[in-house]
């Protein structure tokens, strides 16, 4: 099927409340995906890494406190704000909102192959009269 053009809306993602205060909701597609998070205020998500996806964050209310493991395991830490981008790559990392308000990003994932695409993402628009 070939479609021309498609908005989502709300109810056409998959909501998700977990137990560390975290509300998601997921769009997923063949190759990608986005998700819209909350973070509630006083709020520490698991440490985790991703082994075959790019996780890319935008942050768009608050300030999002996040953790990461260095090269040498160290423990390392950095605020992110509201547009802010978070490029996690492989890293351990976590997300803590250590504030008294929500905080809620945007985030990316697809699974990179490892060509860069830059040149193509730059120049691949057609203006049509």
């Amino acid at each position: 099927m070939n479609i021309d053009f498609e908005i989502l809306h709300e109810d056409d993602s998959i909501y998700v409340k977990k137990d560390n205060g975290t509300e998601v909701n997921y769009f997923i597609f063949n190759e990608a995906e986005i998700h819209l998070n909350k973070i509630s205020p006083h709020t520490v998500q698991e440490w985790h890494f991703h082994s075959k996806i790019d996780e890319n964050l935008l942050i768009t209310k608050g300030k999002l406190l996040c953790k990461y493991k260095d090269i040498n395991g160290s423990i390392k830490t950095e605020y992110a704000e509201k547009n802010d981008v978070i490029r996690v790559h492989n890293s351990v990392h976590t997300f803590e909102n250590d504030t008294d308000e929500t905080v809620e990003f945007v985030v990316f994932r697809y699974v990179a192959d490892g060509k860069d695409k830059r040149e193509i993402i730059k120049s691949d628009k057609t203006i049509v009269h």
